[in-house]
């Protein structure tokens, strides 16, 4: 495998180099048809294309890499409750153990998309997810509640390094005619790490202490980081540029933001993980209080509906390639919205239903137009995605927080109504998005 790497770079330097000779011509060079000039013929990117090793490593990889970096991420979800019983807090102020990783995740993700440029993929991607491993340990050994805040604060800092990073590499090097389905491998594992660390969390805390949770946790996606760089194939398409050229990235980023059909997409996803948020950090507060009062394990079980989003990511984002994204993404946002409406009701079965119903919605929606992003910025495809997940992990943290606000003052029947509108905001947004300029296009590759 590292052979035809180099040998893909190899011919890569040829053609650099007939490119050269060919400008050495002068005006007394022979053109005759005995001499005709060289022709230049673009070098097509070395794809890895499915049924191969590679690809098969890569989506094992990635599956790894959104596991940990998932789990790492929304563990605190199911403690939040604990939080505000633990340290004497309110349920938005609890929130901020989610909302302050999310939020400057959102921030750091740009930044790390751009230093990946020079940095390299595979390596940024593998110290971020270990660093944010360590932080896990260490937020489960603090002793008071400002010091939990800064070490998830800076989980979020760190991870900044994944998720941008991880679908500017599918997008440069899988073959575009199945990246939807290479994408939705990767969403699947999110969909696993996010389930598996949530329950998981509920499990130990309730039969030890919710710092031995975190701790056992960080220890997981420590082994996973390092499958990761195991797995992982070296990059064939990435273009190192070295140093860091603030111009450059800010005319990257510029470039995306004038792009109206990316801006929708990136509506998207603020509004799918505005919904996804809201809804389940303040289902915790309802299920465990009057009149269900379930415990810490019992909650966290609701969270076993993510089994859905790890098979919907997959199904979608093949179904995506093959009949394009407009349709999976009206038909998520229409499940989530049903979702939504029957978790109004006073029954637990109904309310599971529903909590399903919007995990399902959500992957699909997710899955979706994550695996827009590349196809329809066309270059500087990692400076697209991470302007994606800023807006992307601005929803989770601002709605997130603001939710709060509506579980307080309108009980559940707010938190619902709030989550409901989104989800048709969503629906507008998806149905305004060109149908011709949202399937994949074969010939784009990042520069």
């Amino acid at each position: 495998m590292t052979g035809k790497v180099g040998q893909c770079r190899q011919q890569r330097k040829l053609h650099v180099m007939s490119q050269a000779s060919a400008l050495q011509l002068d005006v007394g060079t022979d053109l005759s048809p005995r001499n005709p000039p060289v022709e230049i013929q673009e070098i097509p990117p070395a794809w890895i294309r499915r049924g191969t090793r590679d690809y098969r490593n890569a989506g094992y990889a990635l599956f790894f890499l959104g596991f940990a970096s998932f789990s790492l991420i929304y563990c605190v979800q199911p403690l939040l409750p604990e939080f505000a019983r633990s340290f004497g807090v309110s349920p938005a102020e609890s929130s901020l153990a989610l909302s302050l990783t999310t939020g400057l995740l959102a921030v750091s993700i740009v930044l790390a998309g751009a230093f990946s440029q020079a940095l390299g993929r595979r390596g940024l991607m593998f110290v971020s997810m270990s660093l944010a491993a360590l932080l896990n340990i260490v937020a489960g050994l603090v002793p008071s509640w400002h010091w939990l805040l800064v070490a998830r604060a800076l989980e979020g800092v760190v991870l900044g390094g994944v998720p941008a990073v991880a679908m500017a590499w599918l997008a440069e090097e899988i073959d575009p005619a199945h990246l939807g389905k290479a994408m939705g491998l990767y969403i699947g594992g999110t969909a696993f790490g996010a389930m598996m660390g949530r329950v998981g969390m509920g499990l130990v805390t309730d039969y030890a202490s919710w710092h031995i949770a975190m701790i056992v946790l960080g220890a997981l996606c420590l082994a996973a980081a390092i499958a990761f760089l195991k797995l992982l194939p070296p990059s064939r398409n990435f273009v190192r540029q070295p140093g860091f050229n603030p111009r450059f990235h800010i005319e990257a980023w510029g470039m995306h933001l004038r792009n109206g059909r990316l801006l929708r997409v990136y509506a998207l996803g603020f509004t799918l993980t505005s919904i996804f948020s809201a809804l389940f950090n303040y289902t915790t507060f309802r299920l465990s209080g009057t009149p269900y009062a379930l415990s810490q394990s019992q909650v966290s079980l609701i969270f076993l509906a993510f089994a859905l989003g790890i098979v919907s990511s997959s199904v979608a984002g093949g179904l995506a390639d093959k009949f394009g994204r407009k349709p999976l993404l009206l038909a998520g946002f229409a499940i989530m919205l049903v979702g939504v409406l029957l978790t109004v009701s006073t029954s637990l079965v109904i309310i599971s239903a529903g909590i399903a119903l919007v995990a399902t919605g959500y992957f699909i929606g997710h899955s979706v137009a994550s695996g827009a992003v590349g196809p329809v910025a066309g270059r500087h495809k990692g400076h697209a995605a991470s302007l994606y997940l800023l807006f992307y992990y601005l929803g989770a943290s601002v709605t997130g927080s603001v939710a709060g606000w509506f579980w307080q003052h309108g009980g559940w029947s707010a938190v619902a109504a709030l989550t409901g509108g989104f989800a048709l905001l969503g629906t507008v947004l998806a149905l305004t998005l060109p149908r011709a300029n949202v399937k994949p296009r074969p010939n784009q590759f990042s520069q």
